[in-house]
């Protein structure tokens, strides 16, 4: 699987909104603490949790689906830049679909979720890819690199 360093670096630095799908409204959650760490640095987080849709997490609202939350960003003149996705590798391929239709900038699949086919099918579409990393994490070393450089 090809890690880009400069694809993460490119993500992290132009993204702005980023939906969390599988975003869980229990802080105990990976995927909660991750998009906790990533709004207390500047993103804005779009849960996107059918379970949970119409309720809110993290004070945003949830959305059922990644079409739906872009349609609601809409209207505010928004747009969904990436797709951090927390869900089991065989879920991710219709997740994909997705955000290629609602044409996000990229997607990325926390630690763990690989699913080859679909993050090629995203790359054919143009989407930047990011598979087995942790968004967090990958934040948190580039922030130490950018302090390094004063």
């Amino acid at each position: 699987m090809n890690q880009d360093p400069q694809t993460i670096v490119k993500m992290l630095s132009e993204s702005r909104v980023i939906a969390v799908v599988g975003l869980s409204p229990k802080s105990d959650r990976p995927s909660h603490e991750v998009a906790a760490y990533l709004q207390r640095h500047g993103y804005r987080i779009i849960p996107v949790n059918p379970a949970c849709a119409g309720t809110h997490i993290l004070g945003e609202h949830c959305y059922a689906t990644l079409t739906l939350a872009a349609a609601a960003l809409a209207e505010q003149q928004t747009r969904i830049d990436l797709v951090d996705i927390f869900r089991k590798s065989e879920l991710v391929a219709p997740i994909v679909d997705e955000a290629i239709a609602i044409r996000a900038r990229g997607i990325w699949l926390q630690i763990g979720v690989i699913n080859e086919a679909a993050t090629d099918k995203a790359r054919a579409a143009g989407l930047d890819v990011v598979a087995d990393r942790c968004t967090k994490i990958d934040h948190a070393i580039w922030r130490a690199q950018q302090d390094q450089r004063g």
